[in-house]
């Protein structure tokens, strides 16, 4: 096995973590000898063993002379856990505790250098102890798997996912409001697989008066994410389901600092339910920059879906805080329907966002685009 093949298994291994590591990278980890793998690690949960430990510890066979694997940077901080890099290089150590070049792991190969300020400098550290290290095999995978990571721990805020099942005219409902389904069965399987990844879903009050969602993964297996609403002056009934179901400790209501302290904000905390008071903006409306600069900074959360509606989507779009955007396609035309990003007010082609294509595939009947914004460079 070569080492870029390695490095793919190693990327197999770390999505194991998926839903269960944030605000941590996802991480995967292989050891090599002989062209052979003699051990796997991931890092399987927050607060758990790291995937370089959890493949030292499994090995099958002696370390020495052997090629360590990993998608990224081994760590060379203490936190949760001790430095990885400092149980690489004990593999190194004769019993008197001196390095002996021919023992151990002789050779490192990392998918991409750790972003973050305080776990960096591992890769120097591993080339004092005298191992061969090697960075960038397939870096940009690498950087994919932990995207959200990579936001939120050089910026503070989450990264930003929108999610629209919209018609071949691009509606995400019909003119009275009527959505269920316009998207396909694999289409709503996918949107559930991304709630599944990210730390919390996101919709408008319009969202939760209408459809009264439940905001789960319901079609794959994985955790349950924050509940995100915004309701700028808490006019939602308390009996809607993200405030009455058995996961209502995961809702958090983000509304207006005035709202935040009425008696429906009080019968909402004694459910269990979160209410985060959010800065307006200069129409009134809930900042939607200031929301997600709360959840990234005060509640940690890396990664968020917004799933809508109309004026949460096109809010989004307008102020620049979308990452990437998920488009599921039906075959239908709605004609004179509720239009995704209908309240974008975009007076020239030359002022309209612009968007690079990432992927498209067929999810059933249905397009699935997955979309990166082109960022000005003025």
């Amino acid at each position: 096995m070569t080492e870029y093949q390695a490095m793919g298994r190693a990327l197999e291994l770390a999505l194991r973590g998926t839903g269960k590591v944030s605000p941590n990278p996802r991480v995967g980890c292989v050891i090599l000898r002989d062209g052979e793998i003699i051990a796997e690690g991931w890092h399987d949960h927050f607060g758990g063993m790291h995937a370089e430990v959890h493949a030292l510890t499994s090995a099958r066979s002696s370390l020495d002379g052997a090629t360590l694997v990993v998608t990224l940077e081994p760590c060379a901080h203490h936190g949760k856990q001790p430095p990885c890099t400092d149980a690489i290089i004990a593999t190194k150590r004769r019993p008197d505790g001196t390095l002996d070049p021919e023992r151990g792991i002789r050779r490192v190969v990392i998918g991409m250098r750790d972003p973050n300020p305080a776990a960096g400098g591992g890769l120097e550290k591993l080339q004092q102890a005298g191992i061969e290290v090697t960075v960038g095999v397939r870096e940009q995978e690498c950087w994919w798997l932990n995207r959200f990571f990579v936001k939120h721990v050089t910026t503070g805020k989450p990264y930003v996912i929108g999610k629209a099942a919209i018609s071949l005219d691009g509606c995400i409902a019909t003119r009275d409001g009527a959505s269920v389904w316009i998207s396909g069965e694999e289409s709503r399987r996918r949107s559930h697989a991304l709630r599944a990844e990210v730390d919390a879903v996101l919709v408008g009050r319009g969202t939760v008066q209408r459809d009264d969602p439940h905001l789960g993964p319901r079609l794959v297996r994985g955790k349950m994410p924050r509940r995100i609403v915004l309701d700028t002056h808490l006019r939602l009934a308390p009996t809607h389901r993200v405030f009455s179901d058995s996961h209502r400790m995961r809702t958090v209501v983000c509304t207006s600092p005035q709202a935040a302290v009425t008696s429906t904000a009080e019968l909402l905390k004694r459910r269990g339910v979160m209410v985060l008071p959010v800065p307006l903006d200069e129409k009134g409306r809930l900042s939607l920059a200031a929301v997600f600069d709360v959840l990234g900074k005060e509640l940690l959360v890396s990664s968020v879906l917004v799933e809508g509606g109309q004026e949460v989507l096109s809010g989004c779009v307008a102020d620049g805080l979308l990452d990437e955007l998920h488009l599921f396609v039906a075959p239908m035309l709605l004609g004179a329907g509720i239009g995704a990003f209908g309240r974008l007010a975009v007076e020239s082609l030359s002022a309209a966002p612009l968007w690079h294509y990432h992927a498209i595939s067929r999810a059933g009947d249905d397009l699935h685009i997955v979309l990166f914004p082109q960022r000005s460079s003025a």
